[in-house]
């Protein structure tokens, strides 16, 4: 078996591959940024807007749902601090 040598790239190649793999991330950064937006586009409350006690609360990204983690959460800061 035969392997070839390595050939070292040169410049112009090294910022094509650059560019090509920039341009591939920035699709897939695209692609993820647009399926969590599909995502939280078909979300509806399951309980009526009430998040305390909901099952689905820890994933949920519905407006209320948000500002109900946000207030939870400065909740338990004040607690800690004092």
């Amino acid at each position: 078996m035969s392997f070839s040598p390595v050939v070292s790239s040169s410049r112009r190649e090294f910022f094509r591959a650059a560019g090509r793999y920039g341009l591939l991330a920035a699709l897939g950064l695209v692609a993820v940024v647009l399926e969590g937006r599909r995502r939280l586009v078909g979300q509806r409350c399951v309980n009526q807007g009430l998040c305390n006690g909901c099952a689905v609360f820890a994933r949920c990204g519905l407006p209320q749902a948000l500002s109900a983690k946000v207030s939870k959460a400065g909740a338990q800061y004040e607690r800690r601090k004092s």
